[in-house]
């Protein structure tokens, strides 16, 4: 079996749990693939945990779960060295990184500084415990899960933060046909706890190779470019995209190109993930947020003015 179908038993294993959201999958699945995190932003019980599990079991991949809270501490994330009186040295004790699927729930209850304890591992795949540096196992994925600003208790992510996650997904509430599908899954019985595994994790760093091959020609890095360029001038934002966010949309075009069969990037390949890459990365100006202007509405205006590559 070839590595795109192996992608698309995944796709599909995932889909017969996690009903009706299968463009929410797919981005999922690009960032698995692309090696990027996903933050996931939006209301309790639209099932952002079960899909999270799903994904796991489906590539049997190790999977660790952090509640955070506002009493979370960073070594509860990472690990922290224990003194052994028997030994008289200090063993250093994982903390819940230390899996291959990690998700974090509603990351924003959570201290800035225990948020900023997943930057070093989210960046480099990797943490520092009193100095040692410990590898993550691979691959590593941070499924983080967010609530609306608006709720209490919430702590706006800082935006070094935000430029780690490769896209920001919103779940959304199902449609009513999905919603009755779903309903009829669980009273038979097909819940979490009865999913298929139909591949290994390790596979998964060979489709990243893969997706490391796909083509990019010039003209798509260029049309790439103007966006992200367009984001910096454009006065409605106060802070635009980074050089890592146009790497993600370049990784994240490639992935996208792979699942859909091809080794080259065209500009649809980019239109379909460039709002997700980069929208969560983009900041409006005071004026703007008076005047009740949109993020996702700018970058939609910017994304119709740029000239398409032929």
């Amino acid at each position: 079996m070839g590595n795109r179908e192996l992608v698309n038993r995944l796709r599909d294993n995932i889909n017969q749990v996690f009903v009706g959201k299968e463009k929410i999958v797919d981005n999922l699945l690009i960032c698995l693939l692309a090696g990027g995190h996903v933050l996931l932003e939006d209301v309790p019980g639209v099932g952002k945990t079960t899909l999270a599990l799903t994904l796991a079991k489906s590539m049997d991949a190790s999977f660790g779960r952090i509640q955070f809270t506002p009493d979370t501490l960073p070594s509860d994330i990472i690990g922290v060295s224990v003194y052994n009186m028997k030994s008289g040295e200090f063993t250093f004790q994982p903390g819940v990184v230390m899996n291959q699927i990690l998700l974090g729930d509603e990351i924003n209850r959570t201290s800035p500084k225990t948020q900023s304890s997943l930057l070093e591992a989210m960046a480099e795949g990797q943490v520092t415990v009193d100095g040692r540096v410990i590898k993550l196992p691979e691959p590593f994925l941070v499924i983080a899960t967010q609530n609306p600003i608006e709720f209490i208790g919430t702590y706006p992510l800082p935006e070094a933060q935000m430029d780690r996650f490769m896209m920001r997904l919103s779940v959304g509430y199902p449609e009513r046909e999905q919603e009755i599908r779903m309903m009829e899954l669980f009273l038979d019985g097909k819940t979490v706890d009865k999913v298929q595994v139909v591949c290994k994790a390790e596979d998964i760093l060979g489709i990243r190779n893969e997706i490391k091959q796909v083509k990019v020609k010039d003209n798509i890095l260029n049309y790439m470019e103007d966006i992200v360029e367009q984001t910096r001038v454009d006065k409605r934002f106060v802070l635009g995209a980074s050089p890592r966010a146009l790497l993600a949309l370049v990784r994240a075009s490639q992935a996208n190109a792979y699942i859909a069969g091809r080794d080259f990037v065209k500009p649809d390949d980019v239109k379909a993930v460039v709002r997700q890459v980069l929208a969560h990365r983009l900041v409006l100006t005071s004026e703007s947020k008076i005047q009740k202007e949109d993020v996702m509405d700018v970058l939609d205006q910017i994304i119709i003015m740029t000239k398409i590559p032929v």
